[in-house]
């Protein structure tokens, strides 16, 4: 048979080797020969990641363009060409090919995920074929080759160990866990076992730590681990943001609106026998007067402002609609390594001679100190300044770069503070003999020549699991000096235990002096005994310094915070309880046990999560979506890709892998959870400033639908109150001015002090629809006095009075109004105000230049009008703004008269 079996009895990790090398149908000791690695390779293909196909330039351009706001459009900007209203035609059309324009530029600034997977393949692998080990390409790896590997290499395919030598890897782009994993070739018994654990398995695209090891490939390509994920990456659709979806709901709405009104004036027209031309052009009036014209390159504005904003404070958003989302955030959940913690393990705790110290300094940083109880004296740290340098392999410079274990060099890290140089004691006292460390035993020793009582003495420095030490020491070291283990052995295990419970991970260090003379062991293994113990330590993966306030504001923002990592569940707890967290722990393997209505019940009362698989990560982000919170989900490693996708905003760190940065909406550029929070406050007030542009948009619409319906309705002016040139002069000389007041208005404090917004109350609520309503109820009356107090004057072909005060009432109405709307529900005419009034005062310049400059009367068929005609229509427009400030001033004494009976 050619072939690789596609199936199995029971998962590798549960088989013994030699059953996993027969099910391959492969050679232990000679590998595969070429000829059935091409067959196999011809079967499975490259061993290599498929890339999502990118959306070509005009599929995004045709996909904007049939966006319903646009398609209006476009069919206002022909019919008017059709009629020759060459200008209008113009204009709209330009409108449309922006708003094209600017929605494909920033979709096509998005990357396909699953190509940074492809690109992360590592190019080279040493195998074993024809019995000769040799470099081939990784790509060329098929199911059955033998891999050798050796610390520095990155692991090229999914395989099962056949051999190994203390060999350990780091999995935490992966899996999240934070340290090394130890490794060996015996086989697991339980089939449940998680990812994090499956201690016989080597997974691509992880680094090998330490050691040495031989494994067989047991899947390539789109089978791997990182290929998995690649599939859910692909599986999963990027939805429309809660903004878009509001949005696309409010256009159709308007589209009835508009449409509906369309037909009420042109039925109208057509029964009174006026020409079909004058219909059309009533018709196109109106469907500008309805339409929202500019709400979509208004909105991308806004959007690009925060988004600049963001910039500005390490936060790069890829898609604008990503800013508006992140005000919405009901729930952020959080990866723990290199996200919440510094991804740089620490000795945070020391328990030596009977005494207690805790250990300042930041990461890799060599500079801190070890603080003792007041009035106790320090004791002697030399004999474990010695073991932590010379039991250890790992160097870190003075400028915090690390080679080899990141526990060791969290040791070394202690080491110098203690005032040892890890580089040179090592030189002046070279190994004798060693015992390397091994996952078997759970230990590592070595031994060396030191100075001492007038000569050199062997001494033996051991360095493991507490356990494992524990039971070969006979003494430990006192304030007093050495005492019988067995007098102190309680106390070690409570420090033990008090340690762990902390998140910590607990090393036990020893040393044996041996008589002088002695000469080094020919077998290290048995003189490791009769041990005394000099000390526990204890290290963790830091949290980062602005984590825990970020986490403190974010609840009080009323937003759940969750932490799911693959480190251990206890560590995990412990970390969160330093963080705040809310109550209640789960593992993966809890959490799989769990139905999905399971799962949603407990999620309130869950807030740590550890030892999670990629697919639990996923699963979480859309039970919580399906539960109704907009989901936050950050992240740095491959492990956190397909989450990141699914989440409603995906964050990726700024340090984190190239697949999490593709497969974010969001990338935090220095790492800092806190900055996080500081984007939700600038997109909660994007999302305030959006509702009070819809507010101010909506309000100016539907006071123009009310003036053509009127006029059509009643035969005021033949139908025409305002020509179609003036609406469009309306909408972009004189509207753009209010909104950009809106848009630079400062964030209002306390921001963070209001619950999330519900996703289900859209912008078009009822309440936001009756003020939409009454706002602009109240500029329609005032638009329409002019028509009614100057009938005689009216003329539909020519310049007139009665429509050009209307036109002034309609701008300095919108500009005033805008004013005042600019907030809700506190006061518009509050400070900061003058920077206000400069742009405000542009629009109104503009409008008195539109009605008494010749060659814009010409343009836009006005006339001039006298001293009490403006002041007239100035009166008119002023009205709108006094009236919004009074009717919030009353909603406020409602507000404040509610919130002190609920106090009472």
């Amino acid at each position: 048979m050619s072939t690789v079996e596609t199936s199995q009895a029971a998962p590798w990790f549960v088989q013994d080797g030699d059953a996993v090398v027969a099910s391959l149908r492969t050679d232990r000791e000679r590998g595969l020969t070429q000829a059935e690695a091409a067959k196999r390779l011809a079967d499975h293909g490259p061993n290599s990641i498929a890339a999502e196909p990118a959306p070509s330039l005009w599929q995004v351009a045709l996909r904007q363009l049939a966006d319903p706001m646009n398609v209006m459009l476009v069919v206002v900007a022909v019919i008017s060409l059709l009629i020759n209203q060459v200008s209008v035609g113009i204009l709209v059309g330009a409108l449309v090919i922006l708003n094209v324009v600017l929605g494909t530029r920033q979709e096509m600034k998005a990357k396909a995920s699953v190509d940074a997977l492809a690109k992360m393949q590592i190019p080279q692998a040493k195998v074993i074929r024809d019995g000769t080990l040799a470099q081939i390409a990784a790509t060329d790896l098929v199911p059955g080759d033998i891999v050798t590997l050796e610390a520095g290499d990155i692991v090229p395919a999914d395989g099962r160990i056949l051999r190994s030598a203390t060999l350990e890897t780091q999995e935490a782009a992966l899996t999240g866990e934070s340290a090394p994993i130890p490794k060996d070739a015996a086989s697991l018994t339980d089939p449940e076992t998680t990812l994090g654990d499956r201690a016989d398995m080597v997974f691509q695209n992880t680094q090998v730590t330490r050691g040495t090891a031989m494994i067989v490939v047991t899947e390539t390509g789109m089978d791997t681990q990182m290929g998995r994920i690649a599939t859910m990456l692909s599986a999963v659709k990027p939805a429309k943001s809660p903004l878009q979806r509001e949005l696309d709901s409010l256009t159709g709405v308007l589209g009835w609106i508009a449409w509906g009104a369309v037909a009420v004036i042109v039925i109208t027209g057509l029964l009174r026998g006026q020409p079909i031309a004058s219909v059309i052009l009533l018709g196109i009036s109106m469907a500008i007067s309805a339409i929202p014209t500019g709400m979509p390159s208004f909105v991308q504005a806004m959007l690009s402002y925060g988004s600049r904003q963001l910039a500005e404070h390490n936060a790069v958003v890829k898609n604008l609609t990503d800013v508006e989302t992140l005000g919405a955030t009901s729930a952020i959940n959080s990866d723990k390594t290199g996200t919440l913690t510094m991804n740089e393990m620490t000795v945070e705790s020391l328990y030596l001679a009977g005494e207690w110290f805790t250990v300042a300094g930041n990461g890799y940083e060599k500079t801190g100190e070890i603080r003792g109880a007041a009035g106790r004296p320090n004791p002697d740290f030399t004999p474990l300044a010695l073991a932590l340098t010379l039991c250890s392999d790992a160097t870190v410079s003075d400028d915090g770069v690390v080679v080899g274990d990141p526990t060791e060099a969290a040791l070394v890290v202690l080491a110098a503070k203690m005032g040892a140089d890890a580089t040179l004691t090592r030189a002046q006292y070279p190994r004798a003999a060693e015992v390397p460390f091994d996952s078997e035993y759970k230990f590592m020793a070595t031994f060396h020549q030191i100075p001492g009582d007038g000569g050199t003495r062997l001494i033996g420095l051991v360095k493991g699991g507490p356990d494992v030490v524990l039971d070969r020491c006979a003494s430990v070291l006192t304030p007093d000096g050495p005492a019988p283990i067995a007098d102190r052995r309680q106390a070690i295990l409570d420090a033990n235990r008090s340690l762990s419970e902390q998140g910590l991970r607990v090393l036990a260090f020893a040393f044996r002096r041996f008589e002088a003379g002695a000469a080094a062991p020919a077998d290290p293994m048995a003189e490791v005994e009769d041990l005394t113990l000099a000390g526990l330590v204890g290290i963790i993966d830091p949290l980062r310094p602005s984590s825990k306030e970020a986490v403190r504001i974010a609840r009080e923002a009323g937003i759940e915070v969750r932490m799911i990592t693959g480190d251990h569940a206890i560590t995990a707890a412990a970390i969160g309880s330093k963080l705040g967290l809310g109550t209640g722990a789960a593992s993966g393997a809890d959490i799989q046990a769990m139905s999905d209505e399971e799962l949603k019940a407990k999620l309130p009362d869950l807030h740590v999560f550890g030892r999670v698989t990629p697919e639990d990560k996923l699963r979480l982000a859309r039970l919580m979506q399906e539960g109704g919170a907009v989901v936050a989900m950050t992240g740095d490693a491959v492990n956190d890709a397909a989450a990141l996708k699914q989440a409603d905003i995906g964050v990726a760190m700024g340090s984190g892998s190239e697949v999490t940065k593709q497969a974010g909406k969001m990338i935090l550029v220095d790492d800092n959870f806190g900055t996080l929070v500081t984007a939700v406050r600038l997109g909660r007030a994007i999302y305030d400033k959006i509702v009070s542009y819809v507010r101010y948009q909506m309000s100016q619409l539907f006071s123009l639908v009310l003036l053509f319906l009127v006029a059509s309705l009643f035969d005021i002016n033949d139908g025409v109150p305002l020509q179609p040139i003036m609406i469009l002069f309306l909408n972009f000389f004189v509207s753009i001015f209010p909104v950009i007041v809106i848009l630079l208005d400062p964030v209002p404090d306390g921001i963070m002090q209001k619950p999330p917004r519900d996703p289900k109350k859209t912008i078009a609520n009822r309440g936001a629809v009756v003020l939409w309503f009454v706002y602009g109820g109240l500029l329609f009356l005032m638009t329409l006095v002019p028509l009614l107090l100057y009938p005689d004057l009216l003329s539909p072909t020519e310049s007139n009075v009665p429509v050009t005060m209307t036109f002034v009432v309609a701008a300095f109405g919108a500009v005033l109004g805008g004013l005042a709307m600019r907030r809700d529900p506190e006061a518009g005419l509050n400070a900061p105000i003058l920077a206000a009034i400069k742009w405000l005062s542009i629009p109104l310049a503009l409008t008195v230049a539109a009605v008494e400059l010749p060659f814009l009367q010409n343009l836009l068929l006005t006339t001039s009008l006298s001293g009490d005609q403006w002041l007239i229509a100035i009166g008119l427009a002023l009205v709108v703004p006094l009236f919004v400030e009074v009717e919030k001033w009353i909603r406020r004494r409602r507000i404040a008269k509610r919130a002190g009976a609920r106090q009472h």
